[in-house]
C-alpha cells in the first residue's frame, strides 16, 4: 500500500477555477466523494425527485447533469494527472482533455438556485436569446437566458457540457444584460 503523493492544496492556489469532469454512467457521487478525499472542492448538483413505492413515497436525489460533476482546482499537471487517475473519471470536458474553465458565476448561480429549492427542469441547451438578470427576491442577481416563446422561463446554461436548467420566473423583475 503506497501513500498518496503530496499534492498542493488545489483550492488555495491563485489559478484555481471550476472545471467539468465527465464520469462513467452513474459514477457521479463516487467520483465526487473520491475527489473530496483528495482535497478538491467539488460540486455535484442534485435534484430532489419523489419516487413512489407501493408502501411509501420518498425523496430521491439524482444528479442534475447525468455523467458530470464539477471541481475547483488549479490546472497544474500534478493535480490534473492525479484527477485523471481517479476511478470513474472519463476526462475533463474541453479540447484534448485539457479542460475548459467554467465561469464561477455560473456555478454560484446553480448552487444558489438549488439551495433555494426553486422548481427547475432540464432544458435544451440555448446559446441565442436575450441574457437577463433577476432583480429582487430570493434569486436576486441570478443570470441566464430568457427563453423566447410561451411562458417566462429563465435558462441557465453551462456551456462546456452543453447542458441547461430552466426555471419559471413569473413575478420576478428582470433587467437586460
Amino acid at each position: 500500500m503506497t501513500a498518496a503523493p503530496n499534492l498542493p492544496t488545489p483550492f488555495t492556489l491563485e489559478g484555481a477555477q471550476w472545471y467539468s469532469i465527465q464520469t462513467r454512467y452513474r459514477f457521479e457521487r463516487k467520483v465526487t466523494a473520491q475527489l473530496q478525499r483528495k482535497g478538491l472542492q467539488t460540486f455535484l448538483p442534485l435534484l430532489e425527485e419523489f419516487h413512489r413505492w407501493s408502501d411509501r413515497r420518498q425523496p430521491v436525489y439524482v444528479p442534475l447533469f447525468s455523467g458530470y460533476t464539477f471541481a475547483y482546482f488549479d490546472l497544474l499537471s500534478a493535480v490534473r494527472m492525479e484527477l485523471l487517475h481517479t476511478e470513474g473519471i472519463i476526462g475533463l470536458v474541453g479540447s484534448r482533455g485539457v479542460g475548459v474553465p467554467i465561469p464561477a458565476k455560473q456555478i454560484d448561480d446553480l448552487q444558489r438556485l438549488l439551495s433555494q429549492k426553486v422548481p427547475c427542469a432540464l432544458h435544451a441547451f440555448l446559446k441565442v436569446g436575450q441574457k437577463v438578470r433577476i432583480r429582487g427576491g430570493c434569486l436576486d442577481g441570478l443570470e441566464g437566458i430568457l427563453e423566447q416563446g410561451g411562458g417566462k422561463n429563465l435558462v441557465i446554461s453551462i456551456e462546456s457540457i452543453e447542458r441547461a436548467v430552466a426555471i419559471t420566473i413569473e413575478g420576478y423583475e428582470l433587467e437586460m444584460i
